[in-house]
């Protein structure tokens, strides 16, 4: 099912929604007055996309905000320790999920009874239809539970690469101005804006140095440090003799940090994918930031397309600075994100890289 839900045809048809999302959410953070909040738009954006895009909900605004929050009451008491007391955060991460599970309940009825006016498949119909080719008519309960790992999924790991992204493209303007060469270069924008119809997956999948920018963000702030595997055959690793059975951790971060392919390896260089380098071509297991082996992650090309697409639109519609006096520092618990939310503020911008003044502004200016 997951590989038909990330397959090239559905990345396809999500990315129109996508890149849709994402420019109705610039427009929102340039028209702000006051600098953003960057993590926690972020997340707010990847809820969003899993919501109107890989779920196909037609939810307004209002309700949308209100389930995010619910939703984040949810993700931040999800690791609690199991004390089932009244006012434990075990007991407030059980409500948030009663309460997500009612709004995702009412939407997915909405769902099923509203099929018009849609122009493609998203992952929940993919789910259902699945379900049904293998005579097998999924229940509610087993909607709920899909539609919540698809959120999960897309959400806390994404945002977190996609802050990343922002504060890179701040903190190396170099780069920020590569990529716009390389779009202007590929025809994709053009006296500063983005072509009509120029950014079909395939033209995407054909920016080199946007592909390297990706990965370099995914290397030096991988938004999770590890992952978890059963040890299938007894082995040995440095002298020591690990059982069959036994579970493993990983550590994604030690390993690019330690990585001999990677030289410099705390410097943001994305030439380090370029052609002349290739340094993740070195060996299997160096660059892991989606895990590795059978279980690599399932939606890593949805990510990657979702970053891609915001780089897009960051280097072809917005100005943004940063809006403290030093770049702030990165924790990663309980995943990869600066300590105070990285605080940006963002201008629009018209056709031709002029600043959009606020509504605000103008009147200022007229008085002066």
């Amino acid at each position: 099912v997951f590989s038909k839900i990330f397959s090239h045809e559905a990345l396809e048809s999500y990315l129109p929604k996508i890149q849709l999302v994402i420019k109705d959410t610039l427009r929102a953070w340039s028209s702000n007055p006051e600098s953003i909040n960057v993590y926690h738009e972020a997340q707010k954006l990847t809820f969003r996309m899993a919501i109107r895009v890989l779920l196909g909900f037609r939810i307004p605004d209002e309700e949308l905000n209100r389930l995010f929050e619910v939703y984040q009451q949810f993700v931040e008491n999800v690791f609690s320790l199991p004390v089932d007391l009244p006012f434990s955060g075990y007991r407030r991460g059980i409500r948030a999920r009663e309460t997500l599970q009612k709004g995702l309940e009412k939407a997915i009825q909405e769902k099923l009874q509203n099929t018009q006016g849609k122009d493609y498949a998203d992952a929940l119909d993919i789910l259902i239809e699945s379900g049904k080719e293998h005579g097998k008519e999924l229940t509610m309960q087993e909607l709920k539970d899909g539609t919540l790992e698809l959120i999960f999924a897309a959400y806390a790991t994404t945002a977190s690469a996609s802050t990343s992204l922002i504060m890179q493209l701040l903190k190396h303007p170099r780069v920020l101005e590569k990529l716009r060469e390389e779009l202007r270069s590929k025809g994709i924008l053009h006296n500063g804006c983005i072509c009509e119809g120029s950014l079909r997956l395939d033209n995407i999948n054909g920016l080199f140095y946007l592909d390297c920018v990706i990965k370099e963000v995914l290397r030096l702030f991988t938004p999770i440090s590890g992952g978890y595997r059963t040890v299938l055959q007894t082995f040995e690793l440095d002298g020591f003799q690990i059982p069959k059975g036994w579970s493993v951790m990983y550590s994604i971060r030690d390993t690019h940090d330690t990585a001999p392919v990677f030289k410099d390896v705390d410097v943001f260089d994305p030439e380090r994918f370029g052609q002349g380098r290739s340094e993740d071509k070195d060996g299997r297991f160096h660059y892991l930031p989606f895990g590795g082996g059978v279980r690599t992650c399932l939606g890593k090309h949805l990510a990657k397309l979702f970053l891609k697409a915001l780089a897009i639109e960051l280097a072809s519609t917005s100005r943004f600075e940063l809006a403290t006096r030093t770049f702030p520092k990165i924790t990663l618990v309980p995943v990869v994100h600066p300590v105070d939310g990285l605080k940006v503020k963002f201008f629009g911008l018209d056709s031709n890289q002029n600043e959009i003044l606020t509504e605000t502004d103008a009147m200022l200016g007229a008085t002066v």
